[in-house]
């Protein structure tokens, strides 16, 4: 008990000299930082913020060209949030502050989040063969964990929404339902996760979470509509003038598309549609042991294969999947060969790579990132046959299967009464 008070003071002093750095970094150098805040998303969200406030078109591109190039921005078209209305409460306080300031707060919301996040995980998926560093390592590395601090996206918020819902869905439905406002900012990013809820919740599961869900989505839509009753109306009009038709995404569904219906914006969501049909046939096979902790990794990983809109930064909501898959592995590490840890070595040497190409500042929106969705679908896919290494039970020479309670009453009363047979 001695040594371990003086080190956790000692810990709780290093982070704050690290705050305390980092903060000095930033005010010492804030004016190359302002330089590049008009290559973040952040000063999107600000913009966004600052118009809504005001009660403006949050989603006016024109209005939104004029704030974004007031502090830099010097590209044709202006970065817009396209998600929709309920997703804008989040962004609000952001108007409290310049654009500097802004992004700075959205940088410690997003590490807050990530922080938060990873200690949800390690209880949701605790393993105490596999390291805590090793655990943080691989999390803290992920690549989409860093292209979504460098891009000042919202992936790691919508991130904490859905590890707050796994972990409060079992005790605290209700909670766990308004956690879920996070992730729903972007809906399309986790269809078939959706889609399962919905079947889960229309089998009179868990009605609380439905509950909670709609409570938040209905202050979500107030917020908002307090600053614009036109809210809607100014997001369906962005839509109908968003070139995103036209656009590539670096996503697989964009790439399927590019190569074989370019002219049809339609066929960018046949691969939604399959997922779906895979997503409906998987809740219906698990549906009488369902488990959110961990059949809910498979709908996410699928998922985010098959959206018809996403990029590297979003893939970060895979988190848990991939913590979930290198657990798996390590913890079956004694059952395994020496062609597992290659596979797993070449698993992180794409990530790894895919760390590197963010190192050079290649843009999100050329087609380089565009195998990274496939990469996190099969890593967690040929992980995903080491948990049955782990969960099965050990049978061999000397050994006998455990029965359950039921057979073992049984067997038990049998050989009370002599006529158990050998």
């Amino acid at each position: 008990m001695g040594v371990g008070v003086p080190s956790r003071g000692l810990q709780t002093l290093a982070r704050l000299l690290l705050a305390a750095g980092i903060v000095y970094f930033l005010v010492g150098h804030s004016e190359s930082v302002r330089e590049n805040l008009s290559r973040r998303d952040s000063i999107a969200y600000w913009a966004n913020a600052r118009l809504l406030v005001n009660h403006q078109n949050a989603y006016d591109g024109y209005a939104v060209a004029e704030l974004e190039r007031s502090q830099g921005y010097n590209e044709d078209q202006p970065l817009i949030v396209r998600t929709p209305p309920w997703s804008l409460f989040m962004l609000l306080p952001l108007a409290l502050f310049n654009a500097f300031w802004a992004w700075l707060s959205w940088i410690a919301v997003s590490v807050g989040a990530l922080i938060l996040t990873m200690r949800v995980c390690r209880r949701l998926y605790r393993d105490d063969r596999v390291p805590q560093s090793l655990f943080a390592l691989i999390g803290y590395t992920f690549s989409p964990v860093a292209a979504c601090l460098v891009a000042g996206q919202m992936g790691l918020v919508l991130l904490l929404g859905l590890v707050l819902f796994l972990w409060l869905e079992p005790k605290r439905p209700f909670l766990a339902g308004t956690a879920l406002i996070l992730p729903f900012a972007k809906p399309h990013l986790l269809a078939l996760f959706w889609f399962a809820l919905f079947l889960w919740i229309l089998g009179g599961k868990r009605l609380a979470v439905a509950a909670g869900f709609i409570t938040a989505l209905a202050v979500a839509i107030s917020s908002v509509i307090a600053f614009d009753p036109r809210i809607f109306e100014h997001y369906r009009q962005m839509l109908s003038e968003s070139p995103m038709q036209y656009q590539f995404i670096p996503a697989l569904s964009g790439v399927l598309r590019l190569l074989f219906f370019r002219r049809f914006f339609a066929m960018q969501f046949l691969p939604l549609g399959l997922g779906l049909i895979w997503g409906g046939w998987f809740y219906w096979r698990q549906r009488r042991t369902w488990d959110w902790r961990q059949d809910a990794l498979p709908l996410i990983v699928v998922s985010v294969l098959v959206t018809p809109y996403a990029w590297l930064t979003d893939e970060v909501v895979l988190l848990p999947a991939i913590l979930q898959a290198a657990l798996w592995v390590y913890s079956a590490r004694q059952n395994t060969r020496i062609g597992t840890w290659i596979i797993a070595a070449v698993f992180a040497l794409l990530n790894a790579l895919l760390l590197l190409i963010l190192s050079f500042k290649i843009p999100f929106s050329t087609g380089i990132y565009f195998w990274s969705s496939s990469v996190w679908f099969a890593l967690f896919f040929w992980a995903r046959r080491y948990s049955k290494l782990l969960s099965a039970p050990p049978v061999s020479a000397g050994l006998v299967p455990v029965l359950p309670p039921t057979l073992r009453n049984k067997a038990k009363k049998k050989m009370h009464n002599g006529s158990a047979t050998i």
